[in-house]
């Protein structure tokens, strides 16, 4: 992925009314758009377009979001998903978190809200992308921060952005107990209105992803009545 213009969205929506009132919205604030009504369509679009940015309806006439999320994190683990959920629909929401969308809004929804989640989004992943410090490591998990990996006893860990930014966030505070609403902000920005549930999903995905046994973490500690916490060392 092109990290020096990261403006292109690719819009996955079989309504057209919908999918047309998001790109013209998109692209009057500077955003290159290509549109996709179907799981097939969007396919393609993703492999000759190579978009920073998917806007994915969980929704499709040949499919359903949540498969296609999971085929494109596997071709591209660093772009961005945002999922577009019916009202209510909480459970909805909580699977798309799992599987690694980075963000969701709730239909009906104003595009220019839209609009400015994937400009905080994008800001917040181009920060992480120029870092102050090269190396954080905590016992054998190490964060490449030039890089951007994330590596276990010398191993490559596959992450989304949004686990990326977690996880870093866990490094940078080690050892302190943070509350869900102070990792939305760091994680997600002051400006982010979501469930606090959110987060308690992404620390599942990691301690997936970075336990011995996530079932009895060792790493990323619950600390009860308040939030979790990473340990300094091994």
């Amino acid at each position: 992925m092109d990290t020096a213009v990261r403006n292109h969205v690719l819009i996955v929506e079989d309504d057209d009314n919908i999918r047309r009132f998001i790109s013209i919205n998109l692209i009057n604030n500077g955003f290159v758009v290509s549109e996709a009504a179907n799981q097939g369509e969007a396919l393609q679009s993703f492999t000759t377009n190579h978009p920073d940015v998917i806007v994915l309806d969980i929704m499709l006439p040949d499919g359903n979001g949540f498969e296609i999320c999971q085929k494109l994190r596997a071709q591209d683990p660093g772009v961005i998903i945002v999922f577009l959920t019916a009202r209510g629909q909480d459970l909805d929401k909580i699977k798309g978190l799992e599987i690694g969308a980075d963000d969701y809004i709730v239909k009906p929804f104003n595009p220019l809200e839209l609009v400015a989640r994937i400009k905080a989004i994008l800001r917040r992943t181009e920060a992480v992308a120029k870092p102050q410090r090269l190396v954080l490591q905590a016992g054998p998990i190490r964060m490449d921060l030039n890089a951007n990996k994330v590596f276990k006893h010398d191993v490559l860990i596959e992450l989304t952005p949004k686990e990326f930014q977690m996880i870093r966030t866990f490094l940078e505070h080690p050892d302190t107990a943070l509350s869900r609403n102070e990792l939305m902000n760091l994680v997600w920005g002051e400006d982010y209105i979501g469930d606090p549930k959110t987060v308690d999903v992404h620390v599942r995905k990691l301690r997936e992803k970075i336990e011995d046994d996530d079932s009895n973490p060792y790493w990323i500690e619950t600390v009860w009545g308040v939030g979790y916490r990473f340990r300094k060392d091994g």
